[in-house]
């Protein structure tokens, strides 16, 4: 057997309202054969009470002539809860009721029929605006779940550029967002300018601190480079404890994006000055922060799985970014030449160094910035020339340098005979190579090594030492070795 026919009369509910009893029952009867349900009333007082007690009829067939309230009247009053479409309203009027038919229109009316009413012209009219409603009524709930849908991803994409614009840039959450291939896995080749910047010694301070005292102190330190960063749309890629990695110029080129590199990279190192008076208020130790910046061709793109991806720089300017950055001390900036040409004639360059980084063929040279100047002027405080204070008991010291993150396994004797800022000049039978980070451990009067362990790097060969000596920036001191030496410099004051 063959599915039953709907009808489009089927659970249809009418309202007829007449107070002539012949024509109420008429119509009524009229409507019932179809299996249409009819509520009778007899006057308009009565048709708004029910309405006003939460009857809603699927139509009204409406009296224009009655005592009391008129079908305009009750018309006028229905169309204050109920649109055209949500209601249907046909008036029935008399032949000669012209005017009455304009009125009834006028007040909201969908349609009028004439008295005596036709069955067939009836059936037709209810048939085309119970359809209209049906329509109406879908259109309205096909729009309620648009906007409901409309709400829920707006709900979610403000979660998700509130949870992930902690992480990415906005730029990366909005062409996540809006581009229909924003998680496509794959990459392109393209310029970009990066910048790597890490702390000096920091594995060192949170060795010493408890772990939320380790999380307050970075998280104070990222809050802070992070808003920086920002400021100068970058991208940030990475956030390796300590380490930051940005990119200028992806997901979007702009033509300054080596200038804003170096600017955010100079605004980054003025603001550590505030970091560290919020540690010092703290209790906490001073931070000081190495950046390197290099301009070249990447690969960049969503990299990883289906499951999990991220959006990053693969190529050997990476690394060479990260090989630059090694090379710094705390507070300073170093990029490479191509950065360099990049920005032109806006640069302050404090001083240029030949190095050989590991994984090129030939030495680069790299160069030292103290500012930028264009429509912003940004510039680091000059640093005073170093100046030695010696030491008239020097320092019994031990010394081992790190191959890469490996402390190496000989250890070499020295003596601290002289000391300025953040500075130590070191005697010994082995002098390191320019850069090298290395780890020192003092003696005490009595020759007994002391537990704790001052990390640094060898100077570049800017500053002259003398043969058998080198140049030792100190990058993590412990308090208690600080206040040693203190007090070694008062002995010779």
């Amino acid at each position: 057997m063959g599915k039953q026919q709907i009808s489009i009369f089927d659970n249809v509910h009418v309202l007829v309202v007449d107070d002539e009893p012949i024509s109420l029952e008429v119509v009524s009867q009229q409507l019932k054969l179809q299996k249409i349900t009819v509520t009778k009333s007899t006057n308009g007082d009565d048709a708004l009470n029910k309405i006003d007690n939460g009857f809603h009829p699927d139509l009204i067939l409406l009296d224009v002539i009655m005592p009391g309230k008129t079908g305009i009247d009750v018309c006028k009053e229905i169309r204050r809860q109920f649109s055209s479409n949500e209601l249907p309203i046909i008036m029935l009027t008399g032949q000669d009721q012209v005017s009455d038919i304009v009125n009834g229109l006028e007040s909201g009316a969908n349609d009028y029929l004439t008295k005596p009413v036709s069955n067939s012209e009836l059936m037709a009219r209810l048939k085309t605006h119970l359809h209209i409603a049906k329509l109406s009524k879908s259109l309205k709930t096909a729009n309620e779940r648009v906007e409901d849908q409309k709400r829920a991803l707006e709900i979610r994409n403000s979660f998700i550029k509130k949870t992930f614009g902690r992480y990415l840039s906005d730029d990366i959450v909005e062409s996540i967002l809006e581009t229909p291939e924003g998680l496509k896995l794959g990459g392109e080749k393209r310029n970009v300018t990066i910048l790597m910047s890490d702390l000096r010694g920091f594995t060192s301070i949170g060795e010493r601190l408890q772990p939320e005292e380790t999380l307050l102190v970075l998280n104070n330190y990222l809050e802070k480079m992070t808003d920086i960063i920002f400021k100068y749309q970058g991208t940030i890629d990475e956030i390796i404890g300590d380490a930051i990695l940005v990119i200028f110029g992806a997901p979007f080129t702009k033509e300054d994006d080596a200038c804003r590199a170096v600017k955010c990279a100079l605004e980054m190192q003025l603001a550590m000055t505030d970091v560290n008076e919020k540690n010092q208020l703290m209790g906490y130790p001073e931070l000081t922060m190495g950046i390197g910046i290099n301009t070249g061709e990447v690969i960049v793109g969503n990299i990883g799985s289906s499951r999990r991806a991220k959006y990053g720089v693969i190529g050997s300017n990476v690394n060479l970014t990260s090989r630059i950055e090694s090379y710094s001390i705390g507070g300073q900036i170093l990029i490479s030449e191509q950065t360099r040409h990049a920005c032109a004639d806006t640069l302050q360059i404090n001083k240029h160094l030949k190095v050989m980084p590991k994984g090129l063929k030939s030495p680069i040279i790299i160069y030292e910035i103290g500012g930028i100047s264009g429509d912003t002027d940004i510039f680091l405080q000059q640093q005073a020339n170093q100046t030695f204070t010696p030491l008239s008991h020097p320092f019994h010291v031990q010394f081992s340098v790190f191959d890469c993150k490996d402390l190496g396994d000989t250890d070499y004797e020295g003596k601290i005979i002289a000391i300025s800022n953040k500075s130590q000049l070191i005697t010994s039978a082995f002098v390191p190579a320019p850069f090298s980070n290395i780890k020192i451990v003092l003696f005490d009067h009595n020759g007994l090594k002391l537990s704790s362990e001052i990390y640094g790097k060898v100077d570049d060969g800017s500053i002259p030492a003398q043969a058998g000596s080198f140049v030792f920036h100190v990058t993590y001191m412990p308090p208690e070795i600080s206040l040693i030496i203190g007090l070694r410099i008062g002995v010779t004051s």
